[in-house]
């Protein structure tokens, strides 16, 4: 069924005729420019993945570019939908391997055409409803979908339409007259490719400056980049300040071992030492620095098992060694006035403090791309709590200091209808048939360049060295490195890695951090990920910028595994551990800074929502961790705005989900000792439950205006409107009514004591009781503690509207935020009209288990239109449904749609906006079509706001 005709006709009014234009556009032309907030690759891969066809015609493409549509170009193949590709040679700009990596998709055809001066730039998706074109200056490459400056119109059309038509027409006659390529066309390109490289050079540089940028980098002299540049001046600023120690947190990759050079060269130390706990970390350590500092080379010495340069000036040492008594008594305390310990995270080992409590530097710096640890050990106390300088993976791939990734979650390999898990023995992970499944994988999704330098990580030396032999009898060049491999075998094997010689070095966890193999092209991960830390030390091996790859392919295969969902906490740096922005996270294309791209295989993507549905990220035991991590950061106890603030901890809203409050949490895990009396827990419970989450912040506001003396109600209010929040009578009526306890039911006013406020004459006065409570300084901080982080959670919302679009809300939020005198959230069910409003709530996949007289069929028909049930049993007659319609139609009546995915996310909904009745949808039908079933009515609802399509795709997406 094609889009009504009216629906595009309205949207060009709007586009091109009149923006003001009350009719709505449900299919309006766009103007896409990349920048932080959109690109045009998203679009083109949301119209990508529900297409039945596609053309597109483009005159340059890029390995990088191709990487962002394989996986939806995967997921299409296995619907049989097919595409079509025009590209051409012109200027030579197309390398040879692209042609490679073209000919790896089974389901497109592809012709180079050979029009003069063809430099154009078209995608077209066809669906039953609708076609969508883009037509403007991005070609095919990673940076022109997803960061230069490009200019490109998104239009809509159905199939009569004479511009489609005409691109169509146009396409045809170019597809007719170009050729198809194969094995031998590309052979013969691969000549002439040879012979143009200054020509082709010019152009490159013009669609991709930033590339040969780095690439035309000289080493006569190597400058600070600007993160290295902001942490000296940091380092500079600590120290004058009388600190003589600090913390640099800078993720993998970002130049840690040179910022500490540029540092030891502004500084100017007598002596220097430079502690590691690798060999390998010392010799490259070592001629990094000597590279950067004028000393002669018998200035930068080693101490280590095999060599012991004692007198050196800058003495770069293994911990293992040094740690030694009677090596480290050939020292005097005092002998290094700067001291370097590298993967700072392992100075709590009794090693290193052995070599921290003996010796005596006017300054002791620590590096590490992961502070955080699995156990209590405080690392942040050694350094004083001073955080010299911190740079996460997002920010350093923001400012192009690392190299870009594209990363391909697959599925892993299913047999008998199982995929992979943590109970799979070694026969199954090294099985012939998984073993051409990653084959098949590493193939399509491939690597930047010609020639292949990975790194595979897999589950233990077993599998490492049967992988390794069944690769190896496959044609590929591999070798298992493990712990039990010496220094010289693993620096024989990482020279071979980078002189060609081999194809993968198949590890365990001893390429986890410290070694630097900067032209790794191809990440694979061939394990569950243990935590977030060792994902991010994984993909960090394969992130240093080098001249021969423009990008890393990082392929993630993904099995039944319980931790999947540390997967996206990886991928995008946040650690709230809220389920819900993990699903959104996943589901979100604009997660990742600048060219990167993140990319799941619809199976894949399925088993990490399964992951994060059955995970339970609010135990205690967890808590405690995070709680004793952000403690061990900040040097003494952390309130909950502090937890809110550090964007490497929980929310702590994650608290309140299992303890009444904060101080109740405090006590479980033993870090106060401390009574309260049984009217403080239950305010507390009150203000940490009903208030923390910001998501109307009005409540928070008065109540701190109260705690400083009697409110005028009517100049409250005044002062809302005025500074912008949302605020009418009934407003007021409602606030008054949650901090008075009238809202709640009396079970619920009960738990939660005495109430807040009280008002007479128009004046709200804090009441006797809690006035009382505040004079007690615990619960006055506690107080406080909750009422700030509200209004850090208020920032989160829309605060000049009575809801946020796409934000979650519970029945009781609901409630409250439409101003309803009492609580009703446990007689809403499905919807209700009441106090000129109708909330709706579904959900949208119903448990296979529930009654068949309440599996309604709502469906989204697409992101404009609901098709909505009401309850069964009811009747076009029905009272209840004669009211709703007479009274939207009559009354404008607002309808609010609250929509989940399933149970398995818990009680909150989405809103997703207000809706309007299509009168001439609405009919009387059965349950489920069936002649016998029980009455119901349903009625398409066209939404205000077009659905956010991440929203609608991940409520679309079946997950059981």
């Amino acid at each position: 069924m094609q889009v009504n005709p009216d629906n595009l006709l309205n949207a060009y009014e709007r586009g091109f005729l009149d923006r003001n234009t009350n009719k709505v556009s449900h299919y309006p032309p766009k103007l896409i420019i990349n920048s932080n907030e959109e690109n045009i690759l998203s679009p083109i891969l949301d119209e990508m993945e529900i297409c039945d066809s596609f053309i597109i015609s483009v005159a340059f493409i890029t390995e990088g570019g191709l990487a962002t549509l394989k996986s939806t170009l995967y997921e299409l193949g296995k619907k049989n939908v097919r595409g079509r590709i025009v590209t051409s040679t012109y200027l030579n700009f197309n390398s040879p391997k692209v042609f490679k990596e073209l000919m790896k998709l089974k389901n497109v055809d592809v012709k180079v055409t050979d029009q003069e001066g063809f430099h154009a730039k078209g995608y077209i998706f066809n669906n039953r409803k609708y076609s969508a074109m883009f037509i403007g200056s991005s070609n095919l490459t990673d940076t022109a979908l997803k960061k230069n400056y490009e200019y490109n119109l998104k239009l809509t059309s159905l199939e009569n339409g004479e511009v489609i038509n005409h691109f169509n027409e146009n396409f045809e006659q170019l597809w007719a007259e170009a050729v198809p390529i194969d094995g031998s066309w590309i052979e013969k390109y691969e000549a002439e490719y040879a012979e143009a490289p200054e020509r082709r050079k010019i152009i490159q540089i013009i669609e991709d400056q930033s590339k040969y940028e780095y690439k035309s980098i000289t080493k006569d002299k190597i400058e600070p980049n600007l993160m290295q540049d902001e942490a000296l001046t940091q380092l500079r600023n600590l120290r004058a300040t009388g600190k003589k120690k600090g913390l640099v947190i800078s993720a993998t990759g970002t130049g840690k071992t040179y910022l500490s050079a540029f540092d030891v060269k502004q500084y100017k130390p007598k002596r220097m030492l430079f502690l590691a706990h690798r060999e390998q970390i010392l010799d490259k350590s070592r001629k990094d620095f000597s590279s950067l500092i004028d000393e002669p080379p018998s200035a930068f010495g080693v101490y280590s098992g095999n060599q012991k340069d004692t007198d050196a000036k800058y003495l770069f040492a293994t911990v293992q060694t040094l740690s030694k008594e009677r090596n480290l008594k050939q020292f005097d305390p005092s002998d290094f006035d700067y001291i370097i310990i590298d993967e700072a995270h392992r100075s709590g080992a009794s090693t290193y403090k052995t070599i921290i409590d003996y010796l005596r530097p006017r300054f002791l710096l620590g590096m590490t791309a992961t502070p955080e640890r699995t156990d209590d050990m405080d690392i942040f106390s050694l350094f004083d709590y001073n955080i010299a300088y911190e740079i996460r993976l997002q920010r350093a791939l923001e400012e192009e200091i690392l190299s870009p990734f594209h990363y391909f979650g697959v599925t892993d390999f299913e047999q008998n209808g199982s995929v992979i898990d943590e109970t799979a023995s070694l026969a199954n992970l090294v099985s012939n048939e998984r073993i051409d499944h990653i084959t098949e994988k590493i193939e399509y999704y491939g690597q930047s360049g010609e020639e292949r330098r990975g790194l595979m990580f897999v589950s233990n030396r077993e599998e490492a060295a049967e992988m390794s032999g069944m690769l190896n009898a496959r044609g590929y060049r591999t070798v298992p490195l493990t712990g039990k491999n010496s220094q010289e075998e693993r620096r024989e094997a990482v020279r071979k890695l980078e002189s060609d010689q081999l194809d993968y070095i198949i590890t365990v966890d001893i390429f986890n951090e410290g070694v630097d193999i900067p032209s790794i092209n191809q990440v694979v991960m061939l394990r569950q990920t243990q935590s977030s830390i060792i994902f991010i030390q994984q993909l960090g091996r394969g992130l240093r910028k080098h001249v021969k790859k423009d990008y890393l392919t990082v392929i993630d295969f993904i099995g039944n595994y319980k931790n999947n969902y540390m997967i996206p906490i990886a991928l995008t740096g946040d650690k709230s551990y809220d389920k819900d922005r993990l699903r959104k996270s996943i589901n979100t294309r604009n997660t990742i800074s600048g060219v990167s791209t993140i990319n799941f295989e619809k199976i894949a993507k399925e088993k990490i929502f399964e992951s994060i549905n059955t995970s339970t990220l609010n135990s205690q035991k967890f808590m405690r961790e995070m709680y004793v991590y952000l403690k061990n950061k900040i040097g003494h106890q952390p309130g909950l705005v502090d937890f809110k603030r550090d964007k490497d901890t929980m929310d702590p809203l994650i608290i309140f989900s299992k303890f009444n409050h904060y101080i109740e949490f405090l006590q479980k895990i033993k870090e106060i000792d401390v009574t309260i009396p049984d009217m403080h827990h239950r305010i507390l419970t009150f203000i940490s439950q009903e208030m923390s989450g910001g998501k109307r912040v009005q409540e928070t506001l008065l109540m701190l205006e109260a705690m400083q003396g009697p409110v005028d109600v009517r100049e409250f209010q005044l002062k809302m409107l005025k500074e912008g929040y949302h605020m009418t009578d009934q407003t007021m009526e409602s606030i008054i009514g949650v901090l008075t306890h009238r809202f709640f039911k009396k079970q619920e006013q009960e738990k939660y004591g005495c109430p807040i406020v009280e008002l007479d004459d128009g004046i709200i006065s804090l009441t006797p009781e809690f006035s009382e409570v505040l004079k007690t300084d615990i619960m006055k901080e506690q107080v406080e503690d909750v009422l700030q982080l509200a209004l850090l959670n208020s920032e989160d919302y829309d605060q000049s509207e009575e809801l946020s679009l796409n934000s979650k809300y519970g029945r009781k939020d609901v409630c409250r935020l439409l101003n309803w005198d009492k609580d009703e959230a446990s007689t809403m069910y499905g919807y209700k009209h009441k106090h000129g409003t109708c909330p709706i709530f579904i959900t949208y996949h119903k448990d296979d288990e529930i009654e068949e007289t309440i599996k309604y069929e709502d469906q989204f028909l697409d992101q404009h239109t609901l098709r909505w049930f009401t309850r069964s049993n009811r009747r076009l007659i029905s009272k209840e449904i004669r009211n709703i319609l007479d009274d939207h139609r009559e009354n404008g009546l607002p309808i609010y749609i609250f929509v989940k995915k399933d149970d398995d996310e818990g009680k909150d909904f989405y809103y997703l906006g207000k809706a309007e009745i299509d009168y001439d949808t609405v009919q009387e039908t059965t349950m489920n079509g069936l002649e016998d079933g029980k009455p119901v009515v349903t009625m398409n609802m066209m939404m205000e706001h077009a659905l956010d399509y991440e929203i609608y795709r991940y409520l679309e997406a079946h997950t059981h």
